[in-house]
């Protein structure tokens, strides 16, 4: 959560009377009086030519015209940083040192079924519409995962909170690998606060998450936005192993009344961070319990906002009802990161404009889904940006 002195007199500069006023030389010759204009005269001259001399040597040379283009090679070694006079709205983005694009794929079946017997020969991935050659492929990804829970601590959803926390406890014990993997706990009522930073330690997470309580208002997608930012700059594993997997689960009701960030502007974000969002909708509204398996016939609003995150950027949205249904989320989730398709690709458009690009993958099985995220902004590798791994 983000004296008084008295005033000071105004402060008037001195003023300088010149030799030659007529008003304090009245007694001067009239001789003297025109060898002192000329002396002055000569001062002046004198002087506005050294402040001349001085200022030109002390301008920088004039930047190049927009139309120039100026190699690498001839960049200055030591730029000037640029001015950036709102730093919480820079968008979080990714460097790489390649020109690879990383997918972390999931393939499911109608039924929601993971299926993981798929080999390079049955994906086929299309950028922009143009089909791409698979550079690298790998079933049941290994990459060490960075976790950012998300805890809604708003007043909305109290009556959940308690089963909330006991099943995100209950899925980080069974996720995070002590000494690879890592995660943050970040809660948003009002605004976002990062209540634990990153650990490998579940007991320290466990500990601060069970601490929380809720009441206030709603600020999801400034919650999302600063997330994805601190999982732009998450700790890598030493070297070689330099790939991770950023992971988002996302509990709340969907709903949004405090946030100073747009949607679009949090959903852009969230592309360039490479960052996949799981969501768990803790809404019951229009939720059908009359079977054994729940299921929502209307979305609210908030449920949409969840879901739109989630597919963009290759998640999923949940819907639980009750505490065994939010316990079976969270055991899918973790399912889902150790059961996923590792596709790397070098684009046939070698243009690094910075402009986005749509990715589409298929396999060749009829009837299976694949969730990936949905495209890239095409940032010269090495650049402040890129198509990092998730």
């Amino acid at each position: 959560m983000p004296a008084n002195s008295p005033a000071s007199p105004p402060h008037h500069p001195a003023r300088l009377t010149l030799p030659f006023a007529s008003t304090y030389n009245q007694d001067v010759p009239k001789g003297s009086r025109n060898a002192l204009w000329v002396c002055l005269a000569g001062a002046l001259i004198f002087f506005a030519g050294i402040r001349s001399a001085s200022s030109q040597s002390q301008s920088p040379a004039p930047p190049p015209s927009s139309d120039q283009t100026t190699p690498p090679a001839a960049a200055p070694q030591n730029p000037p940083a640029p001015s950036n006079p709102n730093p919480s709205k820079q968008t979080p983005i990714i460097s790489i040192t390649t020109g690879a694009v990383h997918l972390v794929a999931t393939v499911a079946d109608r039924h929601h079924n993971l299926v993981k017997d798929l080999d390079q020969n049955d994906f086929k991935v299309f950028e922009d519409d143009q089909q791409q050659k698979i550079t690298f492929f790998g079933r049941e990804t290994n990459l060490p995962l960075r976790i950012a829970v998300l805890l809604d601590t708003s007043n909305s959803i109290r009556p959940r909170l308690k089963f909330e926390q006991e099943a995100a406890i209950d899925f980080l014990s069974n996720v995070i690998r002590r000494g690879k993997d890592q995660a943050f706990l970040m809660t948003f009522d009002n605004e976002p606060e990062v209540i634990q930073d990153y650990t490998d330690n579940v007991d320290i997470l466990s500990r601060a998450i069970e601490s929380q309580r809720a009441g206030g208002g709603t600020a999801l997608r400034d919650a999302i936005y600063l997330a994805t930012a601190k999982l732009a700059k998450a700790p890598l594993p030493p070297p070689p192993d330099l790939q991770i997997r950023r992971v988002m689960v996302v509990i709340s009701d969907g709903d949004d009344n405090l946030s100073d960030h747009s949607k679009s502007e949090t959903l852009e974000s969230v592309e360039r961070g490479e960052v996949a969002i799981y969501s768990i909708s803790t809404s019951t509204d229009w939720l059908a319990v009359d079977s054994d398996q729940p299921k929502k016939y209307m979305k609210t609003p908030g449920d949409q906002v969840l879901e739109e995150f989630a597919d963009l950027s290759g998640g999923r949205v949940f819907f639980p009802y009750k505490v065994d249904d939010l316990e079976e989320s969270f055991q899918d989730i973790g399912t889902e990161l150790r059961s996923q398709y590792f596709v790397a690709y070098a684009p046939t458009n070698g243009d690094f404009n910075g402009r986005y690009r749509k990715i589409r993958v298929e396999v060749d099985r009829k009837g299976l889904i694949v969730r990936t995220r949905k495209g890239y902004y095409a940032v010269a590798p090495g650049a402040a940006g890129g198509s990092g791994g998730q």
